[in-house]
């Protein structure tokens, strides 16, 4: 079933959730440009933004499960890229030259990027808490999901499970994770954001 350019958001990323590959594409057509085109103005690289962008649309669809939590779609993008580019500018900032470099694209946003520092941290920290909070299975299932990279069909035959067991867990794990932040003040989104940062 092909996807109109007319479809909501909501709609789109609705379908997406429930791992239609076209309205990804849909969704991916309406923002690749302008996050394609932030992260080369920030990385001065055609080859790195290409990169870091594939990176980005990957890592958001392997956590699509909670792609419902976005509420600002471009917001999330954009912050998920500005976190990525400063990622790379860390990793090859080895050489005193390059720090220097570095340290003058990054001033403007120095404060901003302290704060937003701050606050990741304690989210971080909750979502830590929230995952020890889990059920053993369910903690199991959400790392090996989150740490691993592996595939529901993957973790079905680790553990012995159905797809369908393993599936129903992560999405029990998902709901657990997003009440205990929820609770605590954190948006769902928050938890897809985290997900993509460190799932590797």
């Amino acid at each position: 079933m092909s996807v109109d350019s007319n479809y909501s958001e909501h709609e789109i990323l609705r379908r997406i959730a429930e791992g239609d590959e076209q309205a990804f594409t849909a969704l991916y057509n309406r923002y690749w440009n302008k996050v394609y085109t932030y992260l080369r103005r920030m990385t001065k690289s055609h080859e790195i933004a290409e990169e870091l962008l594939y990176d980005i649309f990957t890592k958001l669809w392997t956590g699509r499960e909670l792609i419902t939590e976005i509420q600002h779609m471009d917001a999330f993008l954009s912050k998920v890229a500005y976190n990525k580019a400063i990622s790379f500018f860390r990793y090859t900032a080895t050489q005193r030259k390059m720090q220097q470099l570095v340290a003058g694209q990054m001033a403007p946003a120095q404060v901003d990027d302290a704060a937003n520092r701050l606050l990741d941290s304690e989210a971080r920290e909750l979502l830590q808490e929230a995952i020890w909070h889990l059920s053993p299975q369910r903690r199991l299932v959400f790392t090996l999901s989150r740490d691993q990279g592996l595939t529901h069909e993957q973790i079905a035959r680790q553990l012995n499970l159905s797809t369908q067991t393993v599936k129903k867990t992560m999405s029990n794990a998902l709901g657990a994770i997003r009440e205990f932040l929820h609770k605590r003040g954190v948006e769902g989104a928050m938890l897809l954001y985290f997900y993509m940062e460190t799932k590797k």
